[in-house]
């Protein structure tokens, strides 16, 4: 990317919502520039523009950018997925999985690969800050220290437990589901569904163009137009067969009882069976 020297100050404040990007500084590179960011961008049109051109560049390798929380059970590799729209709850059902004993991949976006014929999609990793709704995180988790400021959306990736301390092995996902999380802290046992593969495939097409989906702050680009036809087409084939490789369920009602019913699912699941991805 080619970039004006003020960005290398706000570097640390940029990469945590940049999927598959490692904290380090900005260096030189040799060769042509893929992004060119305007002088004097924003910090937040910075990283929308550059999670743009990350999602034609994961795109490219066959690797889908979905708008997800993605998590890791250290015991065995298995990783579940939750989708699900701004406010949906999908922060605080990974909390209440964390409390059973597993750990974040991916806080905001993560990156799902389809490799192999025959396998079953894996998770690569994803963006490293994990952004929670500071009333409702309080209100189902009244003794998380949470900052004591940052407004109402906050970073919990301090929090302790919260990922696992060393790099890990992309793992294979046992169970996705989309979450919707009750308003009621008296919420029930919930319930979960199978989604119908016409649904299922439509709410992964959504999300795996989330980095898209974006206004500018400070200029009249489109992000949409980042991805060309031949590039929409190639997310659409994988899309679908992410579709036809991985069930999507949802589910709703409190989160630790949408955490019960995410890991029944994924106690049930195989992941090292046999899937059909074409």
């Amino acid at each position: 990317m080619e970039a004006d020297a003020a960005l290398g100050s706000r570097w640390d404040e940029i990469v945590p919502h940049l999927p598959g990007v490692s904290p380090g500084a900005v260096q030189p590179a040799d060769g042509p520039a893929t992004a060119l960011l305007p002088g004097g961008v924003s910090t937040g049109d910075a990283r929308r523009l550059l999670n743009a051109h990350l999602h034609l560049l994961h795109l490219a390798c066959g690797t889908l950018c979905l708008h997800a929380v993605a998590l890791r059970f250290p015991a065995d590799g298995r990783v579940v997925v939750l989708l699900g729209g701004h406010g949906a709850g999908k922060s605080l059902v990974a909390l209440a999985l964390v409390r059973r004993g597993w750990r974040v991949l991916a806080g905001d976006v993560a990156l799902v690969e389809l490799s192999e014929p025959g396998q079953r999609p894996r998770v690569l990793g994803g963006t490293a800050a994990f952004l929670a709704r500071r009333g409702p995180t309080l209100r189902w988790f009244p003794g998380l220290a949470l900052p004591p400021s940052g407004g109402n959306r906050v970073d919990l990736g301090h929090l302790p437990g919260l990922r696992e301390s060393a790099p890990v092995e992309a793992g294979p996902v046992a169970v996705a589901a989309v979450v919707d999380v009750d308003g009621d802290p008296a919420a029930g046992a919930g319930a979960v569904e199978m989604l119908d593969a016409h649904t299922a495939a439509t709410v992964w097409w959504r999300a795996s163009g989330h980095l898209l989906e974006r206004l500018l702050d400070d200029s009249p680009v489109v992000l949409r137009q980042f991805e060309d036809g031949p590039a929409a087409a190639h997310r659409q084939d994988r899309v679908r067969a992410l579709a036809r490789a991985l069930p999507l369920h949802a589910a709703w009602g409190a989160p630790d009882a949408i955490a019960g019913r995410v890991l029944d699912l994924a106690d049930s699941s195989t992941p090292t069976q046999s899937m059909e991805v074409r």
